[in-house]
């Protein structure tokens, strides 16, 4: 059970590993891209390219459902960032359970947006966790856990796949272990979980009175999504790559050209940008934004226009 490109990895470990999949489950298909043409998640175009049967419900708590994934009569079920919760009425299903492969080191970041969690916190560790699903958010026992640390530079998108990648390989060594009932299930510590919260766009507004370390880890965090943006004479701008330096006088976001990067002015130290992206046109590294834009030399970055 999965949804986006960085889930498939767990399901090619398992075929690898020569287990049997009876069933691909994934979101139903959705509008994406400019022209929000409905697309297939991931999962399903490698399920289709696989020659494995998909099956998308809007709800896993429907009667039709659950006699469905009866039918299928799973020795196991494998989640990996599916996108919906399991209602009680299925967890009992597969009498191995719900093995579930989470990018943190749970109980610390438990929900939705655990590997911007992370990075936000300024954790220098994190790693993939495979814990069995119970009727809670994340607080299911655990199975397995290993550690990695995360770069200095390393952005949400580049460490989320790289967790997964962690995870699948993680998988496919407790699976067979947990089917032998040689796993030791370890409930979690609860008094030292903590909880991330579903990103919105609001997140990645920048605040220029914050500390420029806290700005430069944003703008890893929320890549790709939300991204880290701020606005100028009304357009929105994307901040893409940064990082933090000593500080300058002037008011938090001013600008101002420095050693081939944007700097900004922030409540503590400078954001030195490196790449950066105008409202409607592309990416574009420091200097070729100054040049194209040269007008935002001493200007004051704000708010973005509704």
């Amino acid at each position: 059970m999965g949804t986006p490109g960085f889930a498939v990895p767990v399901a090619e470990r398992l075929i690898s590993a020569g287990h049997t999949i009876a069933a691909v489950y994934t979101q139903p298909d959705r509008p994406a891209g400019r022209g929000r043409r409905t697309a297939p998640p991931a999962v399903k175009e490698f399920a289709l390219r696989s020659g494995l049967p998909v099956l998308q419900p809007r709800s896993l708590g429907s009667a039709e459902a659950l006699s469905e994934l009866a039918e299928l009569r799973p020795e196991a079920a494998v989640v990996a960032a599916y996108g919906r919760l399991v209602p009680a009425a299925a967890l009992g299903v597969p009498p191995l359970g719900f093995l579930n492969v989470h990018p943190s080191l749970l109980p610390r970041h438990r929900g939705a947006s655990p590997v911007a969690a992370a990075i936000m916190a300024g954790d220098e560790v994190t790693g993939a966790t495979v814990m069995l699903l119970d009727e809670g958010l994340d607080t299911g026992p655990v199975l397995a856990q290993r550690r990695t640390a995360i770069g200095p530079r390393e952005n949400a998108q580049d460490l989320t796949a790289r967790l997964f990648e962690t995870g699948a390989d993680l998988m496919a060594e407790i699976l067979p272990a947990h089917a032998q009932g040689a796993t030791e299930p370890r409930p979690q510590d609860g008094s030292r979980a903590t909880m991330s919260a579903r990103l919105t766009r609001e997140n990645g507004r920048i605040r220029w009175g914050d500390p420029a370390e806290l700005i430069a880890r944003m703008v890893r965090a929320y890549h790709p999504w939300p991204g880290a943006f701020t606005a100028w004479e009304g357009r929105t701008v994307k901040v893409l790559e940064a990082a933090a330096g000593p500080g300058w006088d002037g008011p938090p976001g001013t600008v101002r050209a420095e050693r081939g990067a944007v700097s900004v002015a922030t409540g503590s130290g400078a954001l030195f940008v490196t790449r950066l992206q105008m409202q409607g046109r592309r990416a574009a590294s420091a200097p070729e934004f100054l040049a194209g834009y040269p007008g935002i030399r001493g200007a004051a970055l704000g708010r973005v226009a509704p």
